[in-house]
């Protein structure tokens, strides 16, 4: 079993862009459904959200999605680095 990458690579590359995470941990079809799901959500609330809303109000369901793929991108790295790490040990 090859080394994973860094889970904190991971997480950076999440953060820039979404869905990327998902592509670095080899999922491109689960990254592809966070970023349709965060387009999606974020164009739903822009558009019902009241006008004296702030920016990050009228893109918050975007924005949710975005911080769970992040979150789960890392945390699908983490555990890959984990088991790596505990199997390197035997």
């Amino acid at each position: 079993m090859s080394q994973p990458l860094n889970p904190r690579l991971v997480l950076l590359a999440a953060t820039i862009l979404p869905g990327s995470g998902q592509v670095l941990n080899r999922q491109p079809i689960r990254g592809l459904t966070f970023v349709f799901f965060i387009i999606l959500l974020g164009a739903f609330t822009l558009k019902t959200a009241a006008h004296e809303v702030s920016l990050v109000g009228k893109l918050a369901g975007g924005l949710f999605v975005w911080a769970l793929a992040m979150m789960d991108a890392y945390k699908t790295a983490r555990v890959r680095f984990e088991v790596w790490r505990h199997g390197k040990g035997r």
